[in-house]
């Protein structure tokens, strides 16, 4: 017998506890964590760091990696949670071909709480506060229906607990 096993992403805007929240699941999960933004691209990486936005264009590899890290976790049966943005439900959809069975927790943020993040956040490449209006302008939020909608008002802790309490049924937790 199989042992079950869950695709998850954690998706949200820069600045909204991401990879922090994922860290916190994939260990409470036995899972594995992966950060999508070490997949980014160098020439992405570089843009971002200019404080150029990225475009669908510049996102379409990035999500096809993506989607292929979630694809070979499910072919091998095992769990991981991937750290992305995933503004768009179109960046969702594209994830999801990997895994229709995709679990997605949305970190939800006022625009005042992710700015004061992001300026207290030191060695990341995301810079300036017209990248985090872009992608604020971006973004599509997920229905309730596409995933659990969590505010990063709550602690860490509270925000796992909520996502798994939400999933309860079809999530194995350790």
């Amino acid at each position: 017998m199989n042992k079950p096993s869950h695709r998850i992403l954690v998706m949200g805007v820069s600045g909204s506890g991401k990879s922090h929240i994922g860290q916190q699941l994939a260990a409470k999960l036995g899972a594995t964590f992966i950060d999508g933004d070490d997949h980014h691209s160098p020439a992405n990486v570089a843009k971002m760091a200019s404080g150029t936005p990225l475009n669908d264009n510049d996102r379409r590899d990035w999500l096809a990696t993506l989607a292929e890290l979630f694809a070979d976790h499910k072919a091998c049966n095992a769990s991981v949670v991937i750290a992305c943005s995933g503004l768009k439900k179109r960046y969702r959809d594209r994830l999801r071909e990997a895994d229709p069975a995709l679990h997605v927790l949305y970190l939800e943020g006022s625009h005042a709480l992710l700015r004061e993040r992001l300026a207290t956040r030191a060695g990341h490449f995301f810079k300036g506060d017209n990248m985090l209006a872009s992608q604020l302008a971006d973004l599509e939020p997920p229905s309730s229906d596409e995933a659990v909608t969590v505010s990063i008002a709550l602690s860490p802790g509270e925000i796992v607990e909520r996502f798994t309490a939400a999933l309860a049924p079809t999530l194995r937790v350790h």
